[in-house]
């Protein structure tokens, strides 16, 4: 019955064309591939479309592929939940006048590193420190899970699991094919209590479900070590730890000339880890589809999306949204 009722208010809201709303032409948006990006585009998609007239285009895209794009064809004209530590190439756009920066779509940032699952660190409590963890390659399962081609990270953790000695200990740098795989190890080495070390960040709904304890790797942040490491042309010397990772939603500045209404829109969407946790709570627990999690956010949480949008589009989503 829940599954039936989520299906007919997504049908209901994302039926395009039931507001009055204005012309605001074409608008393409990066859709990136994990969950709350994936989300935070289809709440954007519909606000936009009902909202403010638009004909929106969702773009697959991931970190290092979305500010190619742009810096090539000047396209998408808007990405959103950019980690910028793992993203050398933003601040690069940005000086060169290509984007600008609209919000921190992440209020609060968002944690990366390298995790390892309670249930080890309760049985063996020095797998939370980066010397226990080259001292317990066995123990580890000797594999270190690294992230999918395309999310800068895979750079950044390349170079530091190298020089902060994984490599020589005997682990094994393993690249997952997707996202969707990398998730999978943690949530199969959870259900049989098997060894698990490697990289995730939060918000995210397996970080929700599966507690994990994040490995204090002995030193601070290096913004030099760390920025090097994350370019795929520069190798790193030296360590550094992971910052809390500013997460932005960039526009292009020909589209914010173009669309400045818009630029606006998405300058005031920002979301708290917690508010971004709550949805992924409920998508989980509901096995619900981004566009239905996104339709749950937008009929649950008018307090803070109303905020966003300008009288034109309260008037144009009001019949929908009352």
């Amino acid at each position: 019955m829940r599954k039936l009722m989520i299906g007919a208010a997504l049908a209901a809201l994302m039926t395009p064309g039931l507001a009055a709303a204005d012309d605001c032409g074409e608008v393409t948006i990066t859709e990136m591939n994990w969950a709350s990006s994936a989300i935070i585009t289809n709440i954007a998609k519909f606000l936009m479309e009902e909202g403010y007239g638009c004909s929106v285009v969702s773009v697959p895209s991931s970190t290092t592929p979305s500010l190619v794009s742009v810096a090539e064809t000047g396209k998408p004209d808007i990405v959103t939940e950019l980690w910028i530590n793992g993203a050398p190439s933003y601040q690069e756009l940005q000086d060169a006048g290509k984007i600008m920066t609209a919000a921190d779509v992440l209020a609060d940032g968002g944690r990366e590193g390298w995790w390892v699952p309670q249930y080890m660190v309760d049985a063996h409590p020095e797998l939370a420190t980066i010397e226990g963890v080259k001292a317990n390659v066995d123990l580890l399962g000797g594999r270190f899970h690294n992230c999918p081609d395309g999310w800068a990270c895979k750079n950044t953790n390349a170079d530091l699991a190298r020089n902060f000695g994984l490599v020589d200990a005997g682990f094994e740098i393993f690249l997952h094919g997707s996202g969707e795989t990398l998730a999978t190890s943690i949530a199969s080495a959870y259900a049989n209590e098997e060894p698990w070390i490697g990289y995730y960040w939060s918000p995210d709904p397996l970080m929700a479900k599966y507690k994990m304890v994040e490995v204090d790797l002995g030193v601070p942040y290096d913004h030099e070590v760390f920025t090097c490491a994350a370019k795929s042309d520069c190798s790193a010397e030296g360590v550094s730890s992971w910052p809390i990772g500013p997460v932005k939603t960039v526009v292009t500045t020909d589209f914010a000339d173009r669309a400045p209404e818009i630029a606006e829109l998405m300058s005031n969407m920002s979301f708290k880890n917690a508010d971004v946790l709550s949805f992924l709570d409920w998508m989980e627990n509901n096995g619900a589809t981004y566009e239905e999690t996104a339709v749950h956010f937008l009929t649950t949480r008018q307090d803070l999306w109303s905020e966003w949008i300008n009288d034109s589009a309260k008037e144009n989503l009001a019949a929908l949204l009352p």
